[in-house]
């Protein structure tokens, strides 16, 4: 489980040995303006040219040769949303990192406070990463299609999940499938995760108890990430299923509408 910190904590911690400074946002956002110190480990990088995660010694030499050791702490910020440090978060985990931090405060109030914002590229010592798969945190098609075995928690737009939205072959979503969007999940004033009371209610809402095992989707991963790391922070089973909506259906099960 990922450990949030504050602005502050980053600060006191950007120039110390054993930390790795990651942006997770895109090359260019990255050369828009970064924090001192990050190294930048776009969503791009931890995929292949399907848009599927890579491999996990693939994924381990990518972060291996931003800098990140079996010995330094990654360090995670996101820029308006967060859903690419979730993503990153729960691709450490799934390598095996314990150890996995997150800035709670998101780039953009970060630069809105006048804090200290660089633009030239940083590069850092390639590091050796020793991947240890977690499997148990990433569901499978198969997992999402064996019945009861857990709540399917569809996490994009309502509109995608009645299927009024025709980018997909066949629109729609898994069978059984109950909808809460991502979004309803993501923090307010500047901050990642809602708070988990409030996290609480909304799932609450749609039928999911502490109880359940959950599997999040989405349409690829990015945005039930999220969801997956608040959920996880508030003590719930669950797992990404990151295949998500295109896999469930290029793979010619059925879908409800």
């Amino acid at each position: 489980m990922a450990t949030f910190v504050s602005a502050d904590w980053v600060e006191e911690h950007i120039n110390r040995p054993g930390y790795l400074l990651i942006d997770p946002r895109s090359a260019m956002r990255y050369l828009m303006g970064h924090l001192r110190g990050a190294v930048s480990v776009p969503l791009k990088k931890l995929q292949d040219e399907q848009g599927r995660l890579r491999e996990p010694s693939e994924l381990a030499e990518t972060f291996a040769a931003a800098g990140l050791g079996d010995n330094v702490t990654p360090v995670l910020y996101d820029g308006s949303d967060g859903r690419n440090a979730a993503m990153h978060a729960w691709v450490l985990e799934y390598l095996g990192r314990d150890d996995i931090h997150i800035m709670d405060l998101l780039y953009d109030h970060w630069k809105e406070q006048g804090r200290e914002v660089l633009y030239r590229p940083v590069s850092s010592e390639a590091g050796s990463f020793t991947p240890q798969v977690r499997a148990a945190v990433r569901a499978s098609v198969d997992d999402a299609a064996e019945p009861g075995a857990a709540r399917l928690l569809d996490t994009r737009s309502a509109e995608e999940y009645r299927g009024e939205v025709e980018i997909d072959q066949r629109p729609g979503h898994i069978p059984g499938s109950i909808h809460l969007a991502w979004s309803e999940l993501a923090g307010q004033d500047g901050r990642l995760l809602i708070e988990t009371e409030r996290l609480q209610q909304a799932l609450s809402s749609v039928g999911i108890s502490p109880d359940d095992s959950v599997i999040a989707y989405c349409r690829s991963g990015l945005r039930a990430s999220l969801p997956y790391l608040a959920m996880k922070q508030a003590g719930y089973d669950v797992r990404l299923y990151d295949g998500s909506y295109v896999e469930w259906m290029m793979s010619g099960n059925p879908v409800e509408i």
